[in-house]
């Protein structure tokens, strides 16, 4: 009848959009701090102050929850993690480790949760999820380092490596007792080390080693 009236299903679906990432940001904070068995859909509604019939009609039910919430953070996880070419080998994986740590700081529960919430051997959807925030980041290094195919010796390296970094990670995010910017310097010298080491079984890395430095 009204412009205002026409424009009311545009502000209800915005509604519904916010709605929904509260719940999951909800979801987040309670999975970042606790095993996802020990998390019910009351404690995510009370968390975001909506029923939990609200919960039940957005998600269905509470794994439903989980993997969207997961999802959602390693879709922003993933975002920061697109390859920015134009500098030396060494300062793009710098650059990759800085992204990735300032989504640690702005997104500590979704990171949290992303890498510490359910069992150990985490499978389906959610080892799923989890193995694909992996994989992006073992692919943005072999871009960054100009490698196509790596020899088993550098890819064990390299996700020996990633292992360090999440594990660096959820550590900072517990103690934050060391310099972000000492961290990840540290971490690129880790690397660095790391692949002196390979280079003692694999001449290619050795090769790599030269032209990263």
């Amino acid at each position: 009848m009204t412009p205002g009236k026409t424009a009311r299903p545009a502000r209800r679906r915005l509604s519904v959009d916010r709605r929904r990432e509260e719940l999951m940001a909800a979801a987040l904070e309670l999975f970042s701090k606790h095993d996802a068995e020990e998390v019910s859909i009351d404690d995510v509604a009370s968390a975001a102050g909506a029923s939990r019939a609200l919960v039940y009609h957005y998600f269905g039910g509470k794994q439903e929850l989980y993997v969207a919430a997961l999802r959602s953070a390693a879709e922003q996880l993933e975002a920061r993690l697109r390859p920015l070419e134009g500098g030396k080998p060494i300062d793009e994986l710098a650059g990759g480790l800085r992204r990735y740590f300032d989504f640690v700081e702005e997104h500590a529960a979704g990171f949290a949760a992303l890498l510490r919430g359910g069992p150990a051997n985490r499978a389906g959807e959610v080892g799923e999820i989890v193995d694909g925030v992996r994989q992006r980041l073992f692919r943005l290094i072999m871009k960054q380092m100009r490698v196509e195919e790596p020899s088993p010796v550098l890819r064990t390296t390299l996700r020996s490596w990633i292992a360090s970094v999440e594990t660096a990670g959820l550590d900072w995010l517990e103690h934050r007792d060391i310099e972000r910017a000492t961290l990840e310097k540290m971490l690129v010298d880790q690397m660095v080390a790391l692949l002196g080491v390979a280079a003692q079984y694999d001449n290619g890395v050795g090769e790599l080693l030269g032209q990263l430095a």
